[in-house]
């Protein structure tokens, strides 16, 4: 079996990736000889102790990372400015402090300028998960075959940089560089904005009157029913999500909105020519998706 990569592994959050993760270094090996898992909540803290999935909890932040070699900030991105401050002063020399979150500008803009000198910062986000959330929602396969973005600031230890690329490799990953900014450019087209568009199709759905709306629910076609497995996900999660890739969203909303106008035009004028060329892109897409296996 593998060396550990790192001796203790502290966990702030063990939601959906921070249990994944932790179920990972339970069962793979390789990844950490020890972890430590926080949350907000003792009920949380008292799942994961009944799940067995970690070998410590604390309910302070301060006190589950001392003593870590690497520390994942595995919460909502909102939260990341008051935990960096509440564990910058105990993080170990030498520690590679990272994270999981989808919008990567906000955690270098929240967390950057609190990590103390010898701390290495190395911001990630695995492209991997479900609509299920909760340490019951977690499983070791979770990462395998799906991307693994890194973005770390310009000037970041070589070495801590690659230790991290190998922790999510032996996590099943496929590992990436990308620069912060272009990397909330592209998870606002392929991640954020489809959120929004399913969450605004759930409210519609539901703002109908009440015949209707029990109609749309009870005959529900797949379409829809995808739109509610998006929909379904976190909340706090995705509010924070919205509100730290804002610009990034905003402007592919607003290139979608044009979109839309222009497919209603051509549905309202019967350019059928248009709305074939829409409909075979997106095929397209789709098959581009299933050859690089990531359907």
């Amino acid at each position: 079996m593998a060396e550990p990569l790192f001796r203790r592994l502290a966990l702030l959050g063990v939601g959906l990736i921070g249990s994944s993760v932790a179920r990972a270094a339970r069962e793979r090996g390789g990844l950490a000889g020890e972890v430590v898992a926080n949350a907000r909540s003792e009920a949380t803290l008292a799942r994961v102790r009944d799940l067995g999935i970690a070998d410590r909890t604390e309910i302070d932040p301060a006190r589950a990372v001392e003593g870590a070699d690497c520390v994942m900030l595995c919460a909502p991105v909102g939260s990341y400015a008051q935990l960096a401050e509440a564990i910058a002063p105990h993080l170990a020399p030498g520690c590679i402090l990272t994270d999981v979150g989808s919008t990567k500008q906000s955690v270098i803009r929240d967390v950057g300028p609190l990590v103390p000198e010898g701390v290495h910062f190395v911001p990630g986000h695995p492209l991997a998960g479900t609509e299920y959330s909760g340490p019951d929602a977690g499983f070791a396969s979770l990462f395998e075959g799906r991307w693994c973005l890194l973005t770390p600031p310009p000037g970041t230890d070589a070495e801590a940089v690659e230790r991290m690329a190998e922790f999510w490799r032996r996590c099943g990953s496929m590992v990436s560089g990308m620069e912060p900014a272009h990397h909330d450019r592209v998870l606002a087209i392929v991640s954020h904005l489809p959120h929004l568009i399913a969450f605004t199709i759930c409210g519609t759905a539901d703002d109908l009157e009440g015949e209707t709306r029990q109609e749309v629910l009870q005959f529900a076609a797949s379409g829809f029913r995808d739109f509610t497995r998006i929909a379904a996900s976190d909340p706090a999660m995705w509010r924070d999500i919205f509100l730290n890739n804002r610009e990034a969203l905003l402007e592919m909303l607003a290139r979608f909105t044009e979109d839309a106008q222009a497919m209603a035009r051509a549905v309202r004028w019967g350019d059928t020519e248009y709305i074939e060329d829409r409909i075979l892109r997106g095929r397209k897409i789709r098959q581009s998706l299933i050859e690089l296996k990531q359907a």
